[in-house]
């Protein structure tokens, strides 16, 4: 992380400032207390955990929001550089995939990154792999090591069990299993695979609500293979000291929560399709007596929130794609050597997956500004990825330029810079415009995928529908972002139609 005292190299300090330039258009210092921020995965009992989180710092009195972020990894992230105060983990989950070794002393080991832990909060959440029941019914299979004598079997898996030490590669390993058929996909769809019967087994959370919901088999981790994943809190040391009520609040769910419980509650949002705000709003208020309303506003409150985060995602990225993209179309107008280089490295950025380059851009951010998650890695993909439409039209605008009108510009005795700003720009701008458009509507529907990294806009309505299979809420997200399009795309043909010469 870069402190305040770090002299920077002048690439680096150049583009630092280009970035809290961009940034400050939408992202400033507002007045008043800085919110506690609880963290939040992409699973159902993350969320309802977050919602308690939530709830219990605005008990305390402090002003409160849930972020929602990918998996762990991110969420880590952004709790070690504040981006995040207090998560749900795992205990799992730390010793396995974020400390990779199981330390005698798990608090000293965590306070080292300026984090602490609570006491378990009074349920595991262990992993495990589940089947239907007729299904291993019909193969004779009653435990995990029973699979090796079906290598037929065909696996669908989330991709951070896929990748974790404690998920496939481990369990595969350590039961030493044949199976090869084996997929990624969202943990709701996969368990929705496995009872319409296009999977034989995924991995299951012990609290999930569909295990009952759906009558599946979990099979016994009969080589204890799996380590307890005790759900417990962590925080940030600086959380501690800016609002110890807070700690002290989020503390009161040690202990009150069985797995039993968390099973229901689970269902309730899964099978239900519930709001994860008001079942965690009921939950404290019968275990702990606080009266806290559902976290989550009405329809309206909600988009017009989650339109404003999808707007400082667009604005910001095409201002800054417009800032690069034109004078680079002009160098590569005027230097058709040069120009062919840059067409081919915006074109490359063009086809490289939106996600991977947005995920490319937690470390990179990190290492600019010091800060991972959230907005700066979103805008700074969408930039890169608005950048071909604008440079290519520009391009193309002034390449079509007839030689005679330069010249005679030229004879008029305008230099260079005169000519390309009175003459040629202004010819240009029709097509240059068409490239903005361009850029612009693939911005707002590229944009929603900012929710993997807790960026916020329409990705986190239609992230969170897609793990509750619930088409209403995917289409919270989906009709404003096809709206917002839209409005852009006539927003545009109007500026085009105004500034096209008359005929």
């Amino acid at each position: 992380m870069i402190g305040p005292r770090t002299r920077l190299a002048p690439p680096r300090a150049f583009a630092r400032g280009l970035l809290v330039a961009i940034l400050a258009t939408g992202f400033g210092c507002g007045p008043g207390e800085k919110p506690v921020v609880i963290g939040a995965k992409k699973f159902t009992e993350s969320v309802i955990l977050s919602e308690m989180g939530v709830a219990l710092a605005r008990a305390a009195g402090a002003s409160a929001r849930r972020d929602d972020l990918g998996g762990t990894p991110a969420l880590w992230l952004a709790l070690r550089q504040g981006d995040v105060d207090a998560y749900v983990e795992y205990t799992g989950t730390i010793t396995r995939q974020i400390l990779k070794a199981d330390p005698p002393d798990l608090a000293a080991a965590l306070a080292a990154d300026g984090v602490r832990i609570s006491k378990s909060l009074g349920f595991r959440n262990n992993y495990a792999l589940g089947m239907r029941k007729d299904v291993a019914a019909a193969r004779g299979i009653t435990k995990t090591s029973d699979l090796r004598d079906h290598p037929d079997l065909r696996c669908g898996f989330i991709h951070e069990f896929l990748d974790r030490p404690d998920g496939w590669p481990g369990v595969k390993a350590h039961y030493g299993l044949p199976q090869t058929n084996v997929q990624g996909m969202n943990h709701t769809l996969a368990y929705r695979a496995v009872v319409e019967g296009a999977l034989d087994v995924t991995e299951v959370y012990t609290t999930d609500g569909e295990i009952a919901q759906y009558d599946l088999l979990v099979l016994p981790d009969d080589r204890d293979f799996f380590p307890k994943y005790e759900a417990v809190w962590l925080y940030r040391a600086q959380l501690a000291e800016r609002r110890p009520d807070v700690v002290a609040s989020l503390l009161r769910l040690e202990g009150r929560i069985t797995e039993a419980q968390m099973q229901t509650l689970n269902a309730a949002v899964q099978g239900e399709k519930r709001d994860e705000g008001e079942v965690a709003a009921q939950f404290l208020q019968s275990s702990l007596g606080l009266h806290a309303g559902p976290i989550e506003g009405s329809l309206p409150g909600r988009l017009l929130t989650t339109t404003g985060e999808h707007l400082l995602l667009v604005v910001p990225s095409l201002l800054a794609a417009i800032f690069l993209a034109v004078p680079l179309g002009i160098v590569a107008a005027r230097r058709p050597g040069l120009g062919r280089i840059v067409l081919a490295v915006v074109g490359l950025l063009q086809t490289i997956p939106s996600l991977a380059l947005l995920l490319f851009m937690i470390p990179l951010m990190m290492w600019l500004i010091g800060r991972g998650t959230g907005a700066p890695p979103a805008i700074a993909a969408l930039t890169l990825y608005s950048l071909l439409p604008i440079v290519r039209n520009t391009h193309a605008g002034l390449t079509g330029i007839p030689r005679s009108l330069r010249e005679s510009a030229q004879a008029l005795g305008l230099p260079p810079g005169a000519v390309l700003r009175l003459v040629e720009i202004p010819l240009a701008a029709p097509t240059i415009l068409a490239g903005v458009r361009t850029a612009a509507v693939i911005n707002v529907g590229t944009a929603t995928l900012g929710g993997f990294i807790g960026a916020g806009g329409y990705g986190r309505p239609i992230l969170r529908g897609i793990d509750k299979f619930d088409v209403p809420l995917m289409l919270e997200g989906a009709i404003p972002a096809a709206l917002m399009a839209m409005a852009i795309e006539a927003l545009f043909s109007l500026v085009e139609r105004a500034s096209s010469p008359p005929r």
